[in-house]
């Protein structure tokens, strides 16, 4: 059982530190893991990991961003009261489908996830730049002392959505949160995984775990290690984060979750 413990603790600190780096929950390295390697169902695998989250895992992260002025705190507000919302109707629907198709739908959802770490594109126009022995092309630079204009509406809608993801794959919903904030709104990349950070402290998977609970799908013990490591984890993530440039250890990453993709699709 130590052992077990142990690779529980690391788990919890790989996604920690994920967490700290880009603003995800943590669940799309704790989900995996505890399937893969401890056997868990790909509901209990949800189940604890939502339960994990609940915890505040960031706040050390949080409060070195917010030392740097790189949280958005109305936008995390609204985002945080839709997770809360939604959270139940994704754990819900996790439960009612079909344990095979859950995990293709997570399958795919990880690819997309994938997608969105590697960036072909950049990656591609970085080749071309190289072997035409021309400069790489610039990539858009926003201030993180400006916080975008959006209307109330846009932070709740992306919380709304990342709950029904959260509750049905047992992320924080991070994975949504941050990607629509840069990719559709102009946030600068730091201020977006500060500001997913902040909403995720709250407790907002808390009517999804009560969902889960209700079917007798939560493994406590499991749960509180995972949310140890991930208080390490978090904290060195953004010191990371902050201190160095992080694309290519998001580009492996998401490599890594391609493999992983496949594993849960076609496995």
């Amino acid at each position: 059982m130590p052992t077990a413990w142990f690779g529980l603790l690391i788990v919890g600190i790989v996604a920690g530190i994920l967490s700290g780096m880009f603003g995800i929950g943590g669940g799309v390295v704790i989900v995996p893991a505890l399937i893969l390697f401890l056997g868990f169902t790909i509901t209990q695998a949800t189940s604890t990991s939502l339960a994990a989250l609940l915890m505040p895992v960031a706040i050390f992260a949080v409060l070195q961003y917010y030392r740097q002025k790189l949280i958005d705190i109305r936008g995390a507000a609204l985002i945080a009261l839709g997770l809360l919302i939604t959270t139940w109707v994704g754990a819900d629907l996790a439960i009612q489908l079909d344990k095979k198709a859950l995990q293709t739908i997570y399958g795919i959802f990880l690819l997309y996830m994938s997608w969105r770490f590697i960036e072909p594109r950049q990656l591609y126009f970085a080749w071309q730049a190289k072997k035409n022995g021309t400069p790489p092309p610039q990539t858009k630079v926003s201030t993180t002392d400006i916080t975008p204009t959006v209307s109330p509406l846009v932070p709740l809608v992306i919380g709304l959505v990342a709950g029904v993801a959260s509750g049905m794959f047992g992320i924080g919903g991070g994975a949504v949160i941050v990607p629509a904030l840069v990719g559709f709104f102009n946030y600068d990349q730091k201020l977006a995984v500060g500001t997913s950070l902040a909403a995720l402290l709250l407790p907002v998977g808390l009517p999804g775990v009560l969902r889960y609970g209700a079917e007798g799908l939560l493994d406590i013990p499991v749960a509180v290690l995972v949310a140890v490591g991930l208080v390490i984890g978090a904290f060195f993530g953004a010191r990371i984060a902050l201190g160095l440039p992080s694309k290519t250890v998001k580009q492996l990453y998401g490599i890594f979750l391609v493999f992983v993709a496949f594993r849960f699709i076609f496995g």
